[in-house]
């Protein structure tokens, strides 16, 4: 049993470690586990009852000692000019400390008697017992500016960057943080009147010139609160850490695991193998090797690595860089599975039949040495017989049975019936110089989809290890679309031809004969988009609400630990069901399961609008040299304000603002998702083909405005726009009588 640690040892770490003071932080300090827990608990109580303590929350502190983050009232300043603030919360027996304020020069300026919350330093001074460093005022939570500085005589102003905000910030002068004019910045709403009526802002951070190339990304990181700089303690962390051993480890290194990656791949996280199954019982069947990075060896729980990860929640990858969730000396080096070098990996063995169906699997920690390192075009040019040098030893043992294994997998994929979207990708490629080069669509082979269904397998074997060990995970939840975003989907559906069954449970089979039936069609890319509108978003819980895009009921990240904290969280499981190691995971862990879920979920969102945003710039400055070209594209969106349109070549959106669309004022139908001509009945809708002219590209905003001149062939009327206060057309309340005609029509049909 463990030393339970006597009042005066807890009282003592409680003041050397003032924000490690959970009843769970004193246990794992003095090492206590299972039962002597509630002897801990038991003297906690009588150190509260003493006196000598103070529960708050879940944490305990001395009670005639402040909290390291405290709420303060500003007190007026001293004959030196000296700013203090008292507690207002003391509960000491003695009288209430003082405490001085140190403020920073982008810190605003404090009044008597307004409550801040700052973070404070016990200190050894005549006439104050703390420093306090401002966070920010009670009840108030500065609003951040992305924008352009532009230098005045009283100062300047902050134009903001973002889309669709025109109202500029007024800066005063001794605000400005020595920003110059022109200059990329972050700033903070620091009042609500200023001249002309403008809003107030200081800058807090310069960010350098804005058409450099690398403002693209960056503006995107500190728009969406991104963490780009690890703290100085990770990186110690991770620059201690060394290569692991084979200790407690099944040795894998004689198995030739390969990774197959893009070209330009910043890591690797994953290797695969397959071998032909020689069981009789199993005839066409294989052995699946999955091997992943052991990030859980280097990441502990608790540690300041774990702590910044968990903060992060994944990786950010832009066009120009990443924003890793873990330093490079681990994303890069110690867990990324480099070719010839022994790496400490978790990894599964799975069996699987002839026709793909998963018999059985075995998890392990283990020991590897990748092969080689091979890009998914080589590994696609050997598969169709142009081998080369590095691929050709690898044919038989390796590149041959992966295949075969693949053409299993999709034998149960196609009876399994996922949803199968068609929506190109497009990639952005930068020159020399950081700018576009180019915009050309992702190569897609079979060997994409080769590692993506093993890593699907390897997902599926890591939810039902820990379900059937009864042991906590984060499930990889997506749940069916909503009754109203399928009614939604079927009315674009019978616009445009096409039936989705109706009155019985939805599956993705059903979805996927809709978008059988528009393949091929002029409405292909209109229906592939609606029906990925109509699904819902994906997120992590800890409850199994199975994978309804996958068409799997149990789902779980495991393959890739260095760039998503959610596989990580499975690995930990994974060590502790198997008593792995002390690495596992932890009580905490346990406790904040949920909490962790929820985060790690906007982080992803967090993540993808940041990467969204950075591909919107990118692509407008691109066509920013363009200005005046003629492209075609397909109708994406309607809004009252007019249409949204995809460009074929770049896959950018643009808009083509509803004032510019000719003579005649348009009537915006929210139902049908149409504008329609008053005057002359023309209807624009959504998967319609136009030609355009790019009108207008800002490269800072990402904004793309363009010019309608045709669609599906027939040109636009141009000419002055009219008054809104036009009377609506005869031949507009026609077309409206006939729409509702059609639908009385469909409902009979239905009955």
């Amino acid at each position: 049993m463990s030393r339970i640690p006597t009042k005066d040892e807890i009282l003592q770490w409680i003041s050397d470690n003032p924000t490690q003071t959970a009843k769970r932080d004193i246990a794992k300090a003095f090492g206590i586990k299972g039962a002597a827990r509630i002897d801990l608990k038991r003297v906690l109580k009588e150190l509260e009852d003493e006196g000598h303590l103070r529960k708050r929350g879940k944490t305990y502190r001395d009670p005639d000692k402040l909290p390291p983050v405290s709420v303060l009232s500003v007190l007026a300043p001293d004959n030196d000019g000296d700013l203090f603030a008292k507690p207002l919360e003391w509960a000491g027996e003695g009288p209430e400390p003082r405490v001085l304020l140190s403020l920073r020069e982008s810190d605003p300026a404090l009044g008597e008697g307004e409550r801040i919350l700052a973070k404070l330093q016990e200190v050894k001074a005549d006439d104050h017992q703390y420093i306090a460093r401002l966070i920010r005022k009670i009840g108030s939570n500065p609003r951040k500016i992305l924008g352009i500085y532009r230098k005045d005589a009283e100062g300047g102003r902050v134009v903001p960057i973002d889309k669709g905000k025109d109202k500029d910030f007024i800066v005063r002068a001794g605000n400005d943080y020595g920003a110059k004019d022109g200059e990329l910045v972050e700033a903070e709403q620091a009042g609500s009147r200023g001249r002309m009526g403008l809003p107030l802002a200081r800058i807090v951070t310069r960010l350098g010139d804005p058409s450099e190339p690398k403002a693209v990304s960056l503006i995107a990181i500190h728009q969406h609160g991104i963490p780009d700089d690890f703290p100085d303690d990770v990186i110690e962390q991770a620059d201690r850490a060394k290569p692991a051993g084979l200790k407690g480890r099944e040795d894998l290194r004689d198995l030739p695991l390969v990774t197959i990656d893009p070209a330009d791949a910043r890591d690797h996280d994953d290797a695969v193998w397959a071998e032909f199954d020689t069981d009789p019982k199993n005839e066409g069947g294989f052995i699946l090797w999955v091997a992943i990075a052991d990030v859980a060896h280097y990441v502990t729980p608790g540690s300041a690595l774990d702590r910044e990860a968990w903060k992060r929640g994944n990786s950010t990858y832009f066009p120009d860089r990443v924003v890793p969730m873990l330093p490079d000396r681990l994303s890069g080096d110690l867990c990324s599975l480099h070719e010839g070098v022994p790496r400490a990996c978790l990894a599964v063995r799975m069996v699987i039949d002839a026709n793909g169906k998963k018999t059985s699997h075995r998890f392990m920690r283990g020991l590897m040495r990748s092969a080689a390192s091979l890009n998914y075009a080589e590994v696609q040019a050997a598969r169709d017989g142009q081998v080369n040098e590095k691929c050709e030893p690898l044919m038989e043992t390796v590149i041959t049975p992966l295949y075969g294994a693949y053409e299993a997998l999709t034998r149960a994929r196609k009876a399994r019936q996922p949803l199968e979207l068609d929506l190109p990708e497009r990639k952005i490629v930068l020159g020399d110089d950081g700018r576009v080069a180019s915009v050309a669509l992702a190569a897609r082979f079979d060997a994409h989809k080769l590692i993506e269904e093993f890593m699907v397998l390897a997902n599926v074997a890591a939810a039902e290890e820990l379900f059937h060990r009864n042991r906590p995970l984060l499930y990889r939840v997506h749940e069916e679309p909503s009754t109203e975003k399928l009614d939604a989907l079927r009315e674009v559906a019978q616009a445009s031809g096409f039936n989705l069954a109706k009155g019985q449970v939805i599956h993705t089979s059903h979805l996927n004969k809709l978008l059988a039936q528009a393949e091929g069609t002029d409405h292909d890319e209109l229906i592939n988009i609606s029906t990925l509108r109509s699904m819902t978003q994906a997120y992590y819980h800890p409850e199994n609400y199975g994978h309804f895009g996958l068409a799997l009921r149990s789902y779980a990240h495991f393959t890739s630990p260095i760039r998503r904290y959610a596989d990580l969280i499975v690995h930990r499981g994974l060590i502790s069901a198997h008593g792995w190691g002390n690495d596992g995971l932890s009580a905490e862990d346990m406790e904040r399961l949920e909490a962790t879920a929820k985060h790690i979920s906007e982080t992803e969102r967090r993540s993808m609008l940041a990467e969204r945003d950075t591909t919107d710039r990118y692509l407008a400055s691109y066509l920013s040299e363009r200005v005046g070209t003629e492209m075609t594209g397909h109708i994406s969106g309607i809004q009252k304000f007019g249409a949204f349109v995809k460009l074929d070549e770049t896959g950018a959106d643009g808009l083509v603002p509803v004032r510019t669309m000719g003579a005649e004022f348009f009537h915006f139908d929210p139902s049908e998702q149409t504008l329609m001509g008053a005057d002359t009945g023309i209807v624009i809708s959504i998967g319609q083909k136009v030609v355009v002219r790019v009108a207008e590209a800002v490269p800072v905003t990402g904004g793309l405005e363009l010019e309608l001149l045709s669609i599906d062939g027939a040109s636009l009327p141009r000419g002055p726009r009219r008054s809104k206060s036009k009377p609506v057309s005869r031949k507009y309340n026609k077309s409206k009588a006939k729409t509702a005609k059609i639908k009385k029509k469909v409902q009979r049909r239905r009955k």
